[in-house]
């Protein structure tokens, strides 16, 4: 995994494909097993939203992205409550399938739009823990797409100006730097899992302590508002 800071200026194209692709792997089968009962599961981390209503936003994003449709306002809550709308008369399989193909396809459009798409493969990855979650899946944001999400995340949280946070993660072996760093002042630090850094970026609930975070405030780190 990179963590450098000469390293992570340099953006790595086929990341956010590679990220799809280990996620597509780990998510695609465990749908397939679920029960239609699973699917109308309410989720946490996206209130108003069904664990179907979720997969739905995620593989209507994909299908844009693969097809290059974006059209003013796409991905805003408006919008993207067309997008699970529009498959309201598809059955649960049809909702994985289509997923399973953009997670398959968009990788290369990801990588040729030169970098504005990237962070929708991260938005992908955590939406599937947000599943994961609601499911008792253990480990519900890590599994084996964590390196390559907590390379994006470093990318993305530095190219949009996030405060520097220097992460000291008790499950991986390298500290991960997020944020724009400056010689102005020093990073916050951040102790505990990766999972839980996860949880805090994408603005998902954090179930009691176990880290700590000193010199940033818990909502100074969220990428997606709200």
């Amino acid at each position: 995994m990179t963590t450098s800071a000469d390293t992570q200026n340099v953006r790595d194209p086929e990341l956010p494909g590679r990220l799809l692709a280990v996620e597509r792997d780990e998510l695609i089968p465990l749908l397939r097993s679920l029960a239609d009962a699973d699917f109308a599961r309410a989720t946490r981390a996206c209130p108003g939203w069904t664990v179907r209503d979720v997969l739905a936003h995620c593989s209507a994003a994909l299908t844009r992205v693969v097809e290059n449709r974006f059209e003013p306002g796409v991905f805003s809550p408006e919008s993207n409550d067309r997008d699970i709308a529009e498959r309201a008369d598809w059955t649960n399989a049809q909702v994985v399938d289509e997923l399973e193909r953009g997670m398959t396809e968009a990788g290369a459009a990801i990588a040729e739009a030169g970098g504005p798409l990237d962070a929708v493969a991260l938005g992908e990855w955590v939406h599937a823990g947000d599943v994961r979650d609601v499911l008792g899946v253990p480990g519900a944001y890590a599994g084996a797409g964590l390196p390559y999400a907590l390379e994006l995340l470093a990318r993305v949280t530095r190219e949009r100006g996030h405060p520097a946070v220097h992460a000291d993660l008790d499950d991986v072996d390298e500290p991960v730097v997020l944020g724009e760093v400056s010689g102005e002042q020093p990073p916050a630090r951040y102790l505990g899992d990766a999972a839980t850094l996860v949880r805090l970026y994408a603005g998902r609930p954090v179930d009691g302590g176990g880290f700590e975070l000193a010199g940033a405030e818990a909502g100074e780190l969220n990428i997606f508002g709200g």
